[in-house]
């Protein structure tokens, strides 16, 4: 038995093969070990913020106080609309957050989750954006200096291809192999324009394009089964929580009675039993 508040699951690829641990305080589990085997998820019904630690009656942004939602540039709507980022209009909550996250290289990819898709994240948080997001395929298009030049390149491909997970398709894991090679080619061809006009206004050392410097990375997720009908489980509405790991992929738990979303629960104080 394990009990702490429930931080994201942390994530590793080896050759291919992705493993997972939950956090819950100091202790953690390696959530692989329990496939096929039964296993109960308890919320207290305490929920502490993720960054002062104060105790808060509902999660914002996956795991803070309404404080922190309101104060933090973490919790600024420019991190889910990167192009949107305002610091250089001198407008940044918590600028030196900022020089520290958002003004260093990132990462433009393609990435086959419930579909093709795009993306981007920094360079520190590859592979584990991508295993998060469950995808079986991933491929970097491009490098850009910063996370504001990144969404608007994003922005670009969004034109053509989707930039969200439909999660519930992922979950049934869908077996669709693309060759994300020819869809980089295909894209950046229809959207060459867009991509100089970006580096005429940013310099051309703004936007590094990958095409010859990358291969597409696969990851195959620790499942023993796919439901053919997924089930969203509601810790608000079921505070227990219990049956076989049949899976675990992206940040979910497939279990024999539905699907639970670990992340949606960060600073939600949990106890494991197995």
């Amino acid at each position: 038995m394990l009990q702490g508040d429930i931080r994201k699951m942390k994530v590793e690829a080896v050759d291919g093969q992705v493993n997972y641990h939950l956090n819950l305080g100091n202790d953690s589990l390696f959530v692989n070990g329990f496939l096929g085997k039964k296993i109960t998820l308890d919320f207290s019904g305490d929920i502490h913020c993720i960054h002062c630690q104060k105790k808060t009656n509902k999660s914002f942004s996956q795991g803070y106080c309404f404080n922190c939602f309101r104060k933090l540039a973490a919790c600024d709507t420019c991190i889910m609309s990167p192009e949107k980022c305002h610091f250089h209009h001198g407008t940044c909550r918590e600028p030196e957050w900022a020089e520290q996250f958002c003004m260093q290289s990132h990462y433009v990819y393609l990435a086959n989750s419930s579909a093709l898709k795009v993306g981007i994240t920094r360079g520190d948080q590859l592979p584990t954006r991508w295993i998060d997001q469950g995808a079986t395929q991933a491929r970097p298009l491009f490098r850009v200096q910063n996370r504001r030049l990144s969404g608007l390149v994003e922005t670009l491909f969004k034109s053509q291809v989707a930039d969200k997970t439909n999660w519930r398709n992922m979950l049934k894991g869908s077996d669709l192999v693309l060759d994300l090679e020819a869809e980089q080619e295909r894209l950046i061809g229809q959207l060459y324009e867009g991509l100089d006009s970006l580096q005429q206004e940013f310099g051309l050392q703004a936007i590094t394009d990958l095409s010859d410097q990358n291969e597409t990375h696969e990851f195959h997720y620790p499942v023993l089964e796919y439901p053919t009908k997924v089930t969203s489980i509601n810790a608000e509405k079921t505070p227990r929580i219990e049956g076989v790991l049949m899976g675990i992929k992206g940040q979910y738990w497939i279990l024999d009675t539905g699907v639970i979303n670990i992340r949606k629960y960060t600073g939600y104080q949990a106890t494991v039993t197995f």
